[in-house]
């Protein structure tokens, strides 16, 4: 049986979602899931990113839009909602501060820029070019560390997403996987499978079965998200999610409430 939740998603609030939450919802019912989340992007803490996150006064827009739909569809779906926030060193008081305005029941972690590069932008790829992918990686890898103790986090999202236009390093880094994956487990985050990959160049979930069977052997808690930034992606591809997982050695999954584990579901 395919997972029953999904917990990344977004909204048009974030300027580059299409569909109403109602919409999401729909959707969700129809692929047969039983819980969602949504998780658009919050404020950007260094400066404005239109087009790519809300802005601060958009964030109670936000909550009544999620609070009308959980309303709508009580009887039908759980959702949840939840919020996926960008890590950047020394911005970590400002961070908190912006995730205390709400009582989510999650908050996902991400790195997309390493300092100050958007790597997985498209309008910033031309910028691969001039930088040493091995230390890329090793950069991305590092900030996932450190996202994951600054104990802001609940799920870390697209623990690779370094790979999106399918740059690849000249081996598999097991070493910083591990390292990442020993830290995950230490500072309590879980870890997410993100079928979104499946729809970027790279054409490969998020991450990778190398690097999934490390994080299951660290015990790393998993959960499953779709990344879907239009309504028809609710849930896509999670036969292939479920395969992944399996195959990684996972034998269950976790859902989560006011920012806790709720409870497992089996494989």
């Amino acid at each position: 049986m395919n997972p029953i939740a999904d917990y990344h998603m977004h909204t048009p609030l974030c300027g580059h979602a299409i569909g109403l939450p109602q919409e999401y919802a729909k959707q969700a019912l129809q692929v047969g899931l039983e819980e969602i989340g949504f998780s658009d992007h919050a404020p950007f803490v260094v400066k404005d990113l239109p087009g790519i996150t809300m802005k601060m006064q958009q964030l109670p827009q936000y909550y009544r839009m999620i609070e009308l739909v959980r309303d709508q569809y009580r009887n039908e779906l759980l959702i949840k909602v939840g919020i996926e926030a960008d890590f950047v060193p020394g911005y970590e008081e400002k961070t908190k501060a912006i995730l205390k305005d709400y009582p989510y029941d999650y908050v996902i972690g991400s790195v997309h820029f390493i300092r100050g590069w958007g790597f997985d932008n498209p309008e910033e790829r031309e910028q691969w070019d001039q930088n040493d992918i091995d230390e890329v990686y090793r950069q991305y890898y590092s900030l996932l560390r450190q996202s994951a103790q600054s104990q802001l986090f609940d799920i870390m999202a697209h623990v690779d997403l370094v790979k999106k236009f399918g740059h690849r390093p000249s081996a598999f880094l097991a070493d910083e996987v591990e390292k990442t994956a020993q830290v995950f487990k230490e500072s309590g985050v879980a870890v997410e499978i993100n079928t979104s990959g499946l729809r970027k160049p790279v054409k490969e979930i998020y991450p990778s079965l190398l690097a999934l069977k490390i994080y299951a052997r660290c015990q790393v808690p998993l959960c499953f998200g779709s990344d879907a930034h239009d309504p028809k992606d609710v849930g896509k591809d999670y036969d292939q999610a479920l395969q992944l997982a399996k195959a990684a050695g996972y034998t269950e999954y976790v859902l989560f409430s006011q920012r806790k584990i709720e409870r497992t579901i089996k494989l």
